[in-house]
């Protein structure tokens, strides 16, 4: 059963922003499924729709706190922001052994977005052909699913500190459509091996994951490319974080394809750039 609440249940003021942060909930299969965002200050149509995906254990108020830069961008860059949190704190992506909660009673993620695209496209009147996903670990193995599953929903996705989960350890159907995808990989992560392997956290075991090498192969070649990535390094903001920046871009098929491999990074954000601002300006070249 799936139900709808939309009036607003939740409002307060952000002074630092000047902005309304709106709390609502959508009622899928009897669980209510929280969201929050920033109303845009003026009425206008054809915003583009961002959704801010959070790791396993945490929450949509964390990751607007951590995401901030987005929210301070949206106004002028005519897009809206939304920070759902996943069921119990975790996402039913798509990795088939899993613990959490999320993924053993099989929640309906593809329900829950669905009906949130429905609602800003009916309140604020976004253009759902400009719908895109950032997701972080967890959130960014929610952003795979999103592409996997759901890809006439979303123009793009980027997933940070995450690999696709290996062939046996994959349990979503895959529409094998192609997607614009931005990867953001850490070489020294070990919670998200970037030479793939078992992924552990404190929640427990979540199963093997592919490369990441393997996992921008899967979406290049999704994406009709084969060869070399074209390859640049980015500005070295923080030369004192031991981290560089090296990006792999596969442009020019109609979908663009690009890793950034952070050479020193761990499961964490790089400083050379903020991500989620990256994120955007990669979303805004699909259109």
């Amino acid at each position: 059963m799936l139900k709808i609440i939309y009036p607003f249940i939740f409002l307060l003021l952000c002074s630092s922003l000047h902005a309304e942060i709106f709390t609502d909930s959508i009622k899928i299969d009897g669980h209510y499924r929280v969201f929050h965002f920033i109303k845009p200050a003026q009425q206008i149509k054809n915003y583009s729709l961002v959704f801010v995906l959070h790791g396993s254990g945490g929450n949509g108020k964390q990751m607007m706190e951590r995401s901030s830069k987005l929210n301070e961008i949206s106004s002028d860059e005519k897009f809206i922001a939304v920070f759902p949190t996943g069921y119990k704190n975790y996402w039913n992506e798509c990795r088939k052994i899993a613990p959490s909660s999320a993924n053993l009673e099989n929640i309906n993620e593809e329900a829950f977005f669905e009906q949130m695209i429905k609602y800003f496209k009916k309140y604020f009147k976004i253009d759902d052909a400009k719908v895109f996903a950032v997701g972080t670990s967890g959130g960014g193995h929610m952003a795979y699913k999103l592409a996997l599953t759901m890809p006439k929903s979303f123009k793009a996705i980027t997933a940070i500190v995450a690999n696709l989960p290996d062939t046996n350890n994959l349990d979503c159907p895959q529409m094998l459509k192609p997607m614009n995808v931005l990867i953001v990989n850490g070489t020294e992560d070990k919670t998200n091996p970037y030479e793939g392997g078992e992924v552990i956290l404190g929640s427990g075991n979540f199963g093997n994951v592919r490369s990441t090498d393997r996992t921008f192969k899967y979406w290049a070649e999704l994406a009709g490319y084969s060869g070399t990535p074209i390859k640049t390094l980015l500005p070295d903001a923080d030369p004192s974080d031991g981290k560089t920046i090296e990006k792999y871009s596969f442009i020019g098929n109609n979908k663009s394809v690009i890793l950034l491999k952070v050479l020193g990074g761990k499961h964490n954000y790089p400083n050379d750039i903020d991500v989620h601002h990256y994120a955007w300006d990669f979303f805004k070249s699909t259109y």
